[in-house]
């Protein structure tokens, strides 16, 4: 997921705080995309950016792990990789191949949410991208010989990625303790007796149940203006039918009733980790108007050098070699508010992490009661939105990084409204503001506690 704070934040190689970036009721506006919709029903947004003669193209999807049908986890992911085998007129492998000789990148991603597609290319190459997306929009062509050999290839990615790595394994056990009911608990990449389970049946259902232009978004960002787009997506997605689509489970969260902890030790351990998540609402799920307040007080306790968090337990208490908080309002269901931090080399006994963890603990702790207690500061809740604010700014400056926040925004139902008005509804935000979503997620609020540890030598 590319929710906008993070978004933002990467691109921002300078921040002004102090310095108030937009101010009264002046106009924010970040991107000033130009937007229109096909007849059958594809959405298409243009930002334009004439630094250099390259752009990039980009097609979202509104389906992800999230829409898959029970006991099919993975399969969103796995029909991602099987996009890039052959279509009735491109041979497996030749898509990837064109967009190299043409001296463009190209990636693609699964998420919960959505999964995307994008290349980046010179902009008189837009055209032949565009040709060849759409063809495999709906042209794509599948056999048991095709899916088998890529069935072993997300295998052996889960192996590296997930069942060789603790703290991967810590996340994906936490996420089943975290969301009861929501398809959230059951990663992206699925489990694995149920990857091998994925018939070419379920792939090609899938597909023709998802691909299709009304459930999708195309997104050019780079040296390129709209009046030049539209014939181009007229010619080539505009001829593609729409069809009806399969009715989404709207999916609850049961309320978090107990705390819970969990710890994973491990041998492949070097470095001991503690984190407690919160349950928390997101742009599209709970109690949206504590999403700003949220995003600010994210970067009160996490901006930096000098935030809270990193101050305290880092720098003054010299306990933690890392401390931070995380939120994330970019999604279609419930989010989560967390902290993390890890112990500083020698914070603990000798040989003895779990000491070392524990210290580290009690003083996150004492800095979230503080936080219940006292609440934020009006500096601190202006340096922040100075921050953010700043931070949008920069984001402008990419030609890959509009492209990625509007896609992601339009496909988990947001709209390029919402995203405009970004650094005017993060200027709003007031302290009293912060301080109720504060009350709202931490106060005699259930939590989920982590502990990565490393298995203790034998003396």
């Amino acid at each position: 997921m590319w929710p906008l704070t993070r978004l933002f934040l990467i691109v921002a190689t300078a921040l002004l705080s102090g310095v108030t970036i937009f101010s009264g009721a002046a106009r924010a506006a970040i991107f000033n995309p130009e937007t229109f919709t096909l007849k059958n029903g594809m959405q298409v947004v243009v930002v334009s950016n004439h630094r250099v003669p390259v752009v990039t193209h980009m097609v979202w999807y509104k389906v992800g792990a999230m829409d898959e049908p029970p006991g099919k986890s993975g399969l969103a992911h796995y029909f991602e990789h099987l996009m890039f085998k052959g279509t009735d007129t491109l041979k497996p492998g030749e898509f990837s191949k064109i967009v190299a000789e043409n001296g463009g990148r190209e990636n693609a991603f699964t998420a919960q949410d959505y999964t995307g597609y994008y290349q980046s290319v010179a902009v008189d190459r837009l055209e032949l991208m565009m040709k060849i997306e759409a063809n495999r929009m709906t042209r794509l062509v599948l056999t048991e010989d095709i899916i088998k050999p890529e069935r072993q290839v997300i295998l052996e990615e889960r192996s590296s990625r997930t069942d060789n790595n603790p703290a991967a394994q810590l996340s994906e056990q936490t996420a089943t303790a975290l969301f009861m009911n929501h398809p959230y608990r059951i990663p992206v990449i699925g489990w694995s007796h149920e990857i091998k389970a994925l018939t070419l049946a379920d792939l090609t259902t899938s597909y023709r149940q998802w691909y299709r232009p009304n459930n999708a978004i195309l997104v050019v960002s780079g040296d390129i203006t709209a009046a030049q787009v539209r014939p181009l997506a007229e010619k080539y997605y505009g001829v593609i039918p729409a069809k009806p689509l399969p009715a989404r489970v709207d999916w609850k969260e049961p309320p978090l009733l107990t705390d819970r902890r969990i710890t994973l030790t491990h041998d492949r351990v070097r470095q001991p980790a503690w984190s407690r998540r919160f349950p928390a609402p997101s742009a599209r799920y709970g109690d949206a108007t504590l999403t700003y307040p949220l995003q600010v007080l994210a970067e009160i306790l996490s901006g930096g050098a000098t935030s809270r968090l990193y101050k305290s337990l880092v720098v003054d208490a010299k306990i933690a070699s890392s401390a931070g908080a995380w939120y994330d309002d970019h999604a279609r269901g419930p989010s989560v508010f967390g902290f993390y931090a890890s112990p500083a080399p020698g914070s603990g006994a000798k040989d003895a992490a779990k000491n070392a963890i524990d210290g580290v603990e009690r003083g996150m702790i004492t800095q979230l009661d503080k936080l219940i207690a006292d609440g934020v500061t009006d500096m601190e809740v202006q340096k922040a939105i100075n921050r953010l604010q700043a931070s949008a700014i920069y984001a402008r400056d990419s030609y890959r990084t509009p492209a990625r926040i509007l896609g992601g925004a339009l496909a988990i139902g947001l709209s390029v409204a919402d995203v405009e008005a970004w650094p005017e509804r993060i200027g709003a935000v007031t302290t009293a503001d912060v301080n109720k979503a504060v009350a709202a997620i931490f106060k005699d609020k259930r939590s989920i506690t982590t502990l990565l540890l490393p298995k203790r030598k034998p003396e």
